[in-house]
């Protein structure tokens, strides 16, 4: 499981996957995100802006990560 630090009070879902290594450029993980292949805290997440927090736990593609502030 990775973590992932944020300065501010939380980051996007897209950029979370981004700043992951999980994709490659913001439309990849527009497309993997409306084709719902993206989980937030267990729940599939469609919303490329959703704001994660600390705590939140992101799943994609067999990888796990956690938003900490």
């Amino acid at each position: 499981m990775e973590e992932i630090k944020i300065r501010d009070e939380y980051i996007k879902l897209g950029q979370a996957l981004k700043a992951a290594n999980l994709v490659d450029s913001g439309i990849m993980a527009k497309v993997v995100i409306q084709d719902g292949l993206v989980t937030v805290n267990g729940e599939v997440e469609t919303r490329r802006g959703k704001k994660l927090i600390d705590g939140d736990i992101v799943s994609f593609d067999g990888e796990t990560i956690v938003i900490k502030k």
